[in-house]
């Protein structure tokens, strides 16, 4: 069930609170979604899929928490592709389940930008994959880290990392709840 319409501010934040916060980009795999989701219904908490935005970055965060932020790039497009393809890939995967969720496009570093929006809504649980497969991955991760690493080391909420390593298919379920 999805709570893509309009809504309120407050009520969207009431509705956050204690949420399941699930980071993904666009071509990662659903398993990650699919976790995200079981935990939220096991917790009977609102699933907040998020995408970060790396190629903006915050100028300044109003009282109210509306946030500005500046382009890295001159292609200031970027990052609306990006979200349209993770709500995408959200609807496709958590449409039919029984676990209330929406999108959010935040910006900046990930690890910083989930870190802040966990202690906003009082997450119970933050979820991320591992890296993609690659040497521009591998060489990424070199210089910026490990976005469940520096989670884990800049936060005191749990982390569920999930592996996207090969012997399971995307469609298998790797941890069945009893």
């Amino acid at each position: 069930m999805s709570d893509q319409a309009a809504v309120d501010p407050t009520e969207e934040a009431d509705a956050a609170r204690g949420a399941v916060i699930v980071g993904t980009i666009p071509g990662q795999s659903s398993r990650v979604l699919a976790e995200a989701a079981k935990y939220a219904e096991l917790f009977h908490a609102h699933l907040l899929v998020v995408h970060v935005d790396v190629t903006r970055f915050v100028t300044y965060e109003d009282p109210d928490g509306y946030v500005h932020s500046a382009p890295i790039d001159l292609d200031v497009t970027s990052g609306e592709g990006a979200l349209a393809d993770v709500t995408s890939a959200a609807t496709a995967v958590l449409d039919g389940r029984s676990v209330a969720w929406s999108v959010r496009q935040l910006v900046g570093d990930p690890a910083l930008a989930l870190k802040h929006l966990a202690e906003q809504v009082e997450a119970r649980l933050i979820v991320v994959g591992t890296r993609r497969r690659g040497i521009g991955e591998s060489i990424r991760e070199f210089f910026t880290g490990s976005v469940a690493a520096r989670l884990a080391h800049r936060q005191h909420r749990p982390i569920l990392v999930v592996p996207l390593g090969e012997p399971v298919p995307d469609d298998e379920d790797v941890w069945p709840v009893a």
